[in-house]
């Protein structure tokens, strides 16, 4: 009979607090789904069908990400989840933990600039239709993030606690110096270099700048914009440092799980925002001029977030297989 630890509770009651945190989104994004406008008053005073029409698929590809999350949660408890393979569970998790580690900042940065500088357009009053959103659904929507966010964000760790007890006890050093490392290193300089233009174009624009952005865009600006603009900047330089450290072996005697997750928290949310903004771009921008359809420099930008949680996933991915092929060496020769 296996014994249930402190531990193990905890990550129990973590994960089915997340499965239980999705059931709303879920629910309003299943009734917009299915032609309800429930929550939504369209912009010419209709009842906001029209708006649900034009964004079907942008519903259903939010729909899908927050089942993935219940599907994860599900991994941390069950005994299938530790039987997984490994990218099935770390890949969406690294996602989850952009998108999600990111609300968990911005937004009371967001509800401060509210307090600072008065209401405006709740930039994000969800992902979903154009038109007047009512009062309940902003906080309802990142209400369920935020708590979906700490329990998943608190269950996982004790996951992999289980599953890669070694990773986590190791130290930076411990990283093997690999033929590959000279490829690492490079991979992580053009990132890095990615990075830090993409943080420059947030910092800009979350200063007030407009240069590079779509003409539909620079009349809609908000702080919950800038919010995000300096949090996304935040990231770009987060990841970028502790991609560095971990290359480069700098202060190798340190424990691999701090830059390890402040990189795996900063690239995943590069990746997972800007993959998602580039869709919202995409299927969500109206123009009705044709003078205000060039979309500027945004998209670049966003491609740019994407590419550098990529290259920084590739260098990762990496870097753990090897450590984790040259660990069995180890043991293999240590049992022999």
């Amino acid at each position: 009979m296996t014994s249930t630890t402190p531990a193990d509770r905890v990550r129990g009651v973590a994960a089915w607090t997340a499965v239980a945190a999705t059931v709303p989104y879920l629910t309003l994004k299943l009734l917009w789904l299915t032609g309800h406008p429930v929550g939504i008053d369209g912009t010419d005073g209709t009842d906001g069908t029209d708006e649900l029409d034009k964004l079907w698929t942008a519903n259903l590809l939010t729909f899908g990400m927050d089942a993935i999350a219940v599907l994860l949660a599900l991994s941390f408890v069950r005994p299938w989840g530790r039987r997984a393979p490994a990218g099935l569970v770390a890949f969406p998790m690294w996602v989850a933990t952009g998108l999600l580690g990111t609300i968990l900042l911005a937004l009371p940065l967001f509800l401060l600039s509210q307090l600072v500088f008065g209401p405006g357009t709740e930039a994000g009053s969800d992902d979903g239709p154009g038109g007047t959103m009512a009062g309940w659904v902003f906080p309802m929507v990142y209400g369920g993030f935020t708590v979906q966010g700490i329990a998943l964000i608190t269950a996982f760790p004790l996951y992999a606690r289980r599953r890669w007890a070694g990773l986590l006890r190791s130290r930076i050093g411990d990283l093997p110096r690999s033929p590959t490392l000279t490829l690492q290193r490079t991979l992580a300089c053009v990132a890095g270099l990615l990075a830090l233009g993409v943080a420059t174009a947030r910092l800009y624009w979350m200063a007030g700048g407009t240069a590079g952005l779509p003409r539909e865009w620079t009349d809609t600006r908000n702080p919950g914009v800038a919010v995000m603009d300096g949090v996304t900047a935040v990231m770009a330089v987060a990841a970028t440092v502790a991609l560095v450290v971990l290359v480069f072996r700098i202060r190798p005697e340190r424990r691999l799980r701090v830059p390890l997750a402040v990189a795996w928290t900063a690239a995943g949310s590069l990746f997972g925002w800007g993959s998602w903004q580039l869709v919202a771009f995409g299927t969500m921008t109206e123009v009705t001029e044709l003078r205000r359809a060039v979309p500027g420099l945004l998209p670049l930008v966003q491609a740019g977030q994407v590419a550098v949680g990529l290259l920084m996933l590739v260098v990762g991915a990496i870097a753990l297989v090897e450590r984790a092929a040259a660990q069995r060496t180890t043991d293999v020769e240590s049992a022999g």
